[in-house]
């Protein structure tokens, strides 16, 4: 993917939250507890700028850490969104995203915590 911004869509599994945002990045997959406890795997993501959300009345955030939240619909639960306090930008989870999506995932971030029922097999960096 290249450095320019460009705009994405996307929303949860019932439909009841949609998002249009701004991104200028590539995927990361995340393999820390946390996130593989609230995906149920490894959680794939994309940092985004000018999030706009339709159903906001839908979406419920948890503080799973001192210092971030964790955005889910409170309908039909899907995993949406991961921010840290006091950020311009908002994480969107990347298989909430509209396809074709025309984007390819960049690297690997606490891979020191991954589980250990899978091996991370591609080629693409990996950070401890």
């Amino acid at each position: 993917m290249s450095s320019e911004i460009r705009e994405i869509t996307g929303g949860c599994l019932c439909g009841s939250v949609r998002f249009r945002t701004e991104t200028c990045e590539a995927p990361v997959s995340c393999h820390c507890g946390q996130c593989r406890r609230w995906s149920g795997h490894i959680w794939a993501f994309i940092s985004t700028i000018n999030l706009r959300i339709t159903g906001r009345e839908n979406v419920r955030w948890y503080r799973s850490l001192d210092f971030a939240q964790r955005g889910f619909c409170g309908i039909c639960g899907s995993s949406l969104f991961w921010r840290r306090d006091r950020a311009d930008e908002i994480a969107v989870s990347a298989g909430t995203v509209d396809e074709p999506t025309e984007m390819t995932l960049s690297r690997h971030i606490f891979t020191a915590h991954k589980g250990d029922y899978y091996e991370i097999a591609d080629k693409l960096p990996q950070e401890p």
